[in-house]
């Protein structure tokens, strides 16, 4: 029988192993066309309304062709083509968008997968000689093999940054993913970097933060995802029916219609508003270089933001769920702990790379800190959100992204 093709606008022609598409016809997989690969960002770039679906068959072909240049043998091959087709099942709606609450309330990530695996695929992965607890250990980096999917120069960044670039217009992932596929090499000790592949691996890196400002972490964006956020708990505190766990099990179309049904009158008009996209604007977008930022790197949860932003609406003379605080997690350093084979050596990749550390400085300095309200309150929330959380004027002239 010959394998199926899928016809992807990123990658191509893709074709599917006929052992795989028990898997890919799987209701767990299916569910993922449903939920934006972006979350909120469609509020932006009208364009960015591409899946999981679409990403995780991207991720599984480019996971097929690493598999073919490492000469990795069949059994270890349908690992990790299986690996790279499931590791996003664990998404709840709107991707990303639900995830704090999913830490905050189930104590697990969307790759905390070992379990959602084992409940809806794990018939299928048995005629394969797969394990579910294999995918969830590839899938967070516990097996040898995780570093195709799970690394520093993973098959699942280069889709992901090449893929949002083409759905958003954006011109900044460029990603030159076949070559450094070719250019890496996997060791007992992970995957390691040809020294040809170093300019590949930098235009990964560069794509990474130049995506960074103008697409994850667009102020728009963060806004749509903290709406959604303030309508989700205002929901669960009236309708917990099923719990939280019912609601990660749900695509964004069918949570958008819990939210807008909901028994909350609140969640019922921020989902009116995101439907209609009637957003909340910025009151206060501040950079490092206007608060203590370190002051805001541990310890902010999604309750403590409440309790500021009530404090400052208070204080601004408006209701509480009238502003928002948005504290987002400041940047990893791109450490690229990979290691690069010159000729009989390795060495580590910040030998050959002096623009690792600018790249790091210029992550630091895209952080922003948002208060955002109701757009007849913004003067009002910005002098108090001002206030309370000791917010500098710019001491340069910096770039709003």
């Amino acid at each position: 029988m010959s394998p199926k093709i899928i016809k992807d606008p990123v990658h191509g022609y893709v074709e599917v192993d006929e052992d795989i598409l028990p898997l890919l016809d799987a209701p767990g997989i299916q569910r993922l066309r449903y939920i934006r690969q972006l979350g909120f960002s469609y509020l932006v770039y009208p364009g960015a309304t591409h899946t999981r679906f679409e990403h995780s068959v991207g991720t599984m072909h480019l996971a097929g062709i690493a598999c073919r240049e490492f000469d990795l043998a069949d059994d270890e091959r349908r690992l990790v083509v299986a690996a790279a087709l499931l590791h996003d099942v664990g998404h709840g709606p709107f991707s990303h968008a639900s995830e704090p609450l999913m830490e905050a309330w189930l104590g697990r990530t969307h790759d905390d997968i070992a379990g959602i695996v084992e409940v809806q695929f794990g018939s299928l992965l048995e005629p394969l000689g797969i394990s579910p607890g294999e995918i969830g250990d590839v899938v967070r980096g516990r097996h040898r093999l995780s570093g195709i999917i799970h690394g520093d120069l993973d098959v699942d960044r280069m889709d992901y940054l090449l893929r949002d670039a083409y759905y958003t217009g954006a011109p900044y992932g460029t990603v030159d993913a076949h070559r450094l596929i070719m250019n890496l090499h996997l060791t007992p000790d992970g995957v390691v970097l040809d020294e040809n592949g170093i300019n590949a691996a930098e235009s990964l890196l560069i794509a990474r933060t130049l995506m960074r400002p103008t697409v994850y972490y667009h102020h728009v964006s963060r806004i749509g995802e903290c709406m959604f956020q303030l309508a989700l708990l205002s929901h669960m505190a009236t309708d917990p029916a099923g719990g939280f766990e019912r609601i990660c099990a749900l695509d964004d179309g069918e949570c958008m219609l819990d939210l807008r049904r909901s028994q909350s009158t609140l969640a019922r008009e921020i989902a009116g508003r995101l439907y209609e996209r009637r957003l909340y604007k910025r009151a206060v977008y501040a950079g490092q270089d206007q608060v203590n930022a370190a002051a805001f790197q541990t310890g902010w949860t999604l309750d403590r933001a409440r309790d500021v932003a009530r404090e400052i609406a208070e204080t601004a003379g408006c209701r509480e769920n009238d502003v928002l605080v948005d504290i987002p997690p400041p940047p990893g350093e791109m450490t690229l702990e990979v290691q690069v084979k010159n000729r009989d050596t390795t060495t580590g990749f910040a030998e050959f790379s002096p623009r690792l550390q600018m790249l790091n400085e210029t992550r630091r300095e895209q952080w922003r800190l948002g208060v955002y309200t109701l757009p007849e309150h913004r003067a009002a929330v910005a002098d108090a959100a001002t206030e309370i959380l000791h917010v500098k004027k710019p001491t340069r002239q910096g770039t709003l992204f």
